[in-house]
């Protein structure tokens, strides 16, 4: 992988981005139900407050913003009491308007949604949203290309409302081949970019879908089988390297050129909605890369940044302080076994299915991060056996580990696959099996099932053994020895 996650954001801040698309004011009209209407069999409400947010792209720059990006909002919006109060919340959120485009003969796109205690009732949709008129397309492009010089990374925010016309395509091509930066896109259609050979694209479920003419799939794991399985499409249609498809609440399946797919996982919320958690993904994407991340670790930062914000009431971005805390999270580290067995029991109990594996876990690398994903995908729960340092002296030799317990149980814990990281002392996990008792044992394919000593164990139990094949030339001891060698690294994330 690239640089740990907690490392990674610490490059957030200064970053210089511009988010280019449709502009959309959120506004909140909150209440409560206080009668049933006598005009018509609906409730009245009694409006407390109206909260206006931005949305759409500018829900997006505020994410870049408050993840401590130096942003810039290009949209067009009206010359209208909307536009000014959607100038004045991107004010607030420290997102730069000077690029705005202000037309008076545009109406600025607003959802008005009525809600009650933590219900929306209805939500009530405005604005302009034909294709921009000649003069502000051309004001639009002029800023578009003054601005491209100065910026690391450009977010195209399509919501299909008009702004992004194939002018501004044609516009974000040249410049893209001319000054290349990182760019990602979130649209609708992310097939009309193809041209503009973006860094990344981030359609969701639906728009994949859509763009390969499919039927939807109702599963979280039946969703990301069919992305995994079309993952080559998706790149070649949309033009893209990376294509982070999103699963609503779900996580995201990371496909990327020549390489295998990688699944995210986000944490379950309760009362999930996924009101803006789609701009929180690709602004945070977009940092990322930006910052220098491989597509998994963009990927796996993002995802617990859309964690962060979806089941809010509102539109509202992710700050920098939330995403810190939301990838330390919730101790993943489990030392007690009774503990274990009791979150296993919790689990067990909404039908889920348990997957352990375990080994060093020294230097993580691609290998580990495809291994585990794969592990992860046998069942519902992955549990991660890890050797403390004395055994791995004994298993690995007197000069390893190169990363003590502590530091190793610390990135195993980053990645959303891997729901608990369990030390163990023991030379074989066999006392961990006995409490884990799980469904599915995983070991890598240098195993075969005469040689792994805990097979008759797990079978014994009523667990399956699943062997995995490793990603060639991949492996920790290899990599040392490389490094002490002096010899070309063979381009392994986290060298």
């Amino acid at each position: 992988m690239s640089a740990p996650a907690a490392e990674l954001v610490e490059r957030f801040p200064g970053r210089r981005v511009l988010v280019v698309g449709d502009a959309i004011l959120d506004a909140y009209l909150e209440g409560g139900a206080i009668r049933l209407c006598q005009e018509a069999p609906v409730a009245a409400i009694g409006l407390q407050q109206r909260v206006d947010e931005p949305g759409g792209a500018a829900n997006a720059a505020a994410n870049a913003a408050a993840l401590g990006a130096r942003t810039l909002l290009l949209a067009a919006i009206g010359g209208d009491a909307d536009g000014d109060a959607l100038e004045r919340v991107l004010d607030a959120r420290d997102v730069g308007t000077s690029l705005l485009v202000r037309s008076p003969a545009r109406a600025t796109v607003a959802k008005q949604r009525v809600v009650s205690g933590t219900q929306i009732l209805v939500r009530l949709d405005s604005g302009t949203t034909e294709p921009l008129a000649a003069p502000d397309e051309r004001a639009l492009l002029d800023r578009l290309a003054d601005a491209w010089p100065a910026v690391d990374a450009v977010l195209v925010s399509d919501y299909a409302k008009g702004t992004l016309t194939a002018r501004v395509v044609a516009a974000l091509e040249r410049l893209q081949r001319a000054a290349p930066r990182v760019v990602v896109v979130d649209a609708r259609d992310p097939g009309r970019y193809r041209t503009v050979a973006p860094t990344a694209v981030k359609p969701n479920h639906v728009e994949a879908l859509d763009r390969l003419g499919a039927a939807p799939r109702r599963s979280a794991r039946g969703r990301a089988l069919w992305v995994a399985s079309n993952g080559p499409r998706i790149l070649e249609r949309t033009g893209a390297r990376i294509a982070a498809v999103t699963l609503d609440a779900d996580g995201a399946v990371v496909l990327e050129r020549g390489r295998p797919p990688h699944r995210t996982y986000a944490r379950p919320a309760s009362d999930a909605t996924a009101v803006g958690a789609g701009d929180t993904f690709a602004a945070t994407l977009t940092l990322a890369l930006a910052a220098g991340a491989d597509a998994q670790g963009a990927a796996e930062v993002a995802t617990a940044a859309a964690g962060v914000v979806v089941g809010r009431a509102r539109t509202t971005p992710c700050t920098l302080d939330e995403l810190r805390a939301a990838l330390a999270g919730r101790s993943k580290r489990v030392d007690a076994p009774d503990r274990l067995a009791a979150h296993l029991a919790a689990h067990r109990a909404r039908g889920e299915r348990v997957v352990f594996t375990n080994g060093c876990f020294d230097l993580l690398h691609r290998g580990h991060v495809s291994y585990l994903a794969s592990a992860k995908a046998l069942g519902d729960v992955l549990v991660v056996g890890l050797n403390d340092d004395e055994s791995v002296r004994r298993l690995k030799g007197p000069a390893r580990p190169l990363n003590p317990l502590d530091d190793r149980a610390e990135v195993l814990a980053a990645l959303s696959c891997v729901d608990y990281v369990v030390p163990f002392a023991e030379d074989t996990p066999a006392a961990l099996i006995e409490i884990v008792r799980p469904d599915v044992f995983v070991k890598g394919g240098d195993y075969t099932r005469a040689t792994l000593p805990e097979a008759d164990l797990v079978e014994a139990l009523g667990g399956a053994v699943h062997l995995i094949p490793t990603v060639p030339e991949r492996s920790t001891t290899g990599l040392i020895d490389r490094i002490r060698g002096g010899g070309r690294p063979l381009g392994l994330a986290g060298a």
